[in-house]
C-alpha cells in the first residue's frame, strides 16, 4: 500500500525534530556527561535482564536458587560486564589513545579529556549508581557498609574526574583495577553452582592471581613512576589522585584519609603510598590458598560475604 504524502511529510518532519533532539541535547557537549550517566543505567538494567533471561533457559543451577540468589546472580552479571567494558576502555586510554600521550600533546597531562572520554566515565558512574541503588534495596544482602562506602567515594571520584576533566588518566589507571571483577565473579558463580572442587574453579582462581598481580601490583608501579616523571603537573590536583587511591584501597578495607600534600623530600611521607602494595600482594597469596583449599575439598566458609570481600 503506496504511503500518502502527507504521511511521509509528518514521518520526515518527526525524524528531522529526532535527530535535531539528539544533537542539540543529548550529544550536546554540555549534555553528554548526563546522556552517558543515564545511559550507562539503563545499560545496566539491560544486561541485569539479560542475564536473567540467558540464565532461566540455559542455566540449569539458576531455577533452582532462592530469589535473593538469583537477584545477586543476575547483580553480578551486569557488574561482570561493565568490568569488562570499563577495563576495555581504561586499557585503551592508558596504553593505545594518544589523548594521553606525551608525545602527541603539550599541555598538562591531568587536564586532557574528550567526549570519547566522559561517555567512558559516563558510563560507569551509572553503573555505579545503578548497583549502589540496588545495595541500598537489598541491604545487607549484596553488601553491608563498606560497599556502600566503597561505592559512594568510586562515585564521587569518577563524577568528579567526569564533570571537571581532571585526572581522568589516572582515574582511567585506577578503573583498569576492574580487571579482577569477571574472576572473582566466576569464583561466586562456581561456588554456588556447586562446582567449588571442579577444575574450572581452580583454573579461574589463578586467573585472579594474576589479575591481582598485574592490576594492583605491577599497574599502581607504573602509575606512581608516571606520578614521578609528572610531578610538577600532578602535585596541584595531587587531593584528587588520593581520593582515587583511597578508593583503590577500600577494596583492600584499608581506609585512607589524606588532606595533606605531600612532600617527597622527606621518605616517611610517601611510604603509605606503597603500603597498598604489600597489601594487594597479601591479598592474591591468600587468593591461592583459599582456591588451593578449596579444591582439595577443605571447609572453608565462602559464603558470600566472604566471596565479595576481596572485591
Amino acid at each position: 500500500m503506496a504511503m500518502s504524502t502527507e504521511t511521509a511529510m509528518a514521518i520526515k518532519s518527526y525524524q528531522n525534530q529526532a535527530e535535531a533532539l539528539v544533537k542539540n541535547y543529548l550529544l550536546a557537549d554540555p549534555f553528554i556527561p548526563y546522556t552517558s550517566v543515564l545511559g550507562g543505567i539503563f545499560a545496566c538494567k539491560v544486561a541485569y535482564d539479560l542475564t536473567q533471561l540467558i540464565s532461566t533457559f540455559y542455566i540449569k543451577t539458576y531455577n533452582g536458587l532462592t530469589k535473593i540468589q538469583r537477584i545477586e546472580w543476575n547483580n553480578r552479571g551486569m557488574s561482570t560486564i561493565h568490568a569488562v567494558f570499563i577495563t576495555a576502555m581504561s586499557l585503551y586510554f592508558v596504553f593505545w589513545s594518544d589523548l594521553f600521550s606525551d608525545h602527541q600533546h603539550t599541555g598538562i597531562v591531568t587536564l586532557r579529556s574528550s567526549q570519547f572520554s566522559i561517555v567512558g566515565l559516563g558510563v560507569s558512574v551509572g553503573y555505579f549508581f545503578a548497583d549502589l541503588g540496588m545495595i541500598f534495596l537489598y541491604y545487607p544482602t549484596l553488601g553491608g557498609k563498606e560497599y556502600v562506602i566503597h561505592h559512594s567515594l568510586s562515585t564521587i571520584a569518577v563524577a568528579y574526574s567526569m564533570l571537571s576533566g581532571e585526572m581522568q588518566l589516572y582515574t582511567y589507571m585506577c578503573l583498569i583495577s576492574e580487571v579482577t571483577t569477571p574472576e572473582i565473579n566466576m569464583r561466586w558463580y562456581l561456588d554456588t553452582a556447586g562446582h567449588k572442587r571442579s577444575a574450572a574453579y581452580l583454573i579461574n582462581g589463578l586467573a585472579i592471581f594474576l589479575a591481582w598481580l598485574m592490576a594492583r601490583i605491577l599497574l599502581f608501579l607504573y602509575m606512581f613512576h608516571h606520578i614521578y616523571l609528572h610531578y610538577d603537573q600532578v602535585m596541584p590536583s595531587f587531593v584528587n589522585i588520593c581520593i582515587l587511591y583511597a578508593v583503590d584501597l577500600c577494596k583492600l578495607k584499608i581506609f585512607v584519609i589524606c588532606n595533606y600534600s605531600i612532600d617527597f623530600s622527606y621518605p616517611d611521607e610517601p611510604l603509605w603510598l606503597f603500603s597498598g602494595l604489600f597489601g594487594s600482594s597479601s591479598t592474591i597469596y591468600h587468593e591461592l590458598d583459599v582456591v588451593w583449599e578449596d579444591h582439595q575439598g577443605i571447609e572453608e566458609n565462602l559464603g558470600k560475604k566472604t566471596v565479595r570481600d576481596i572485591t
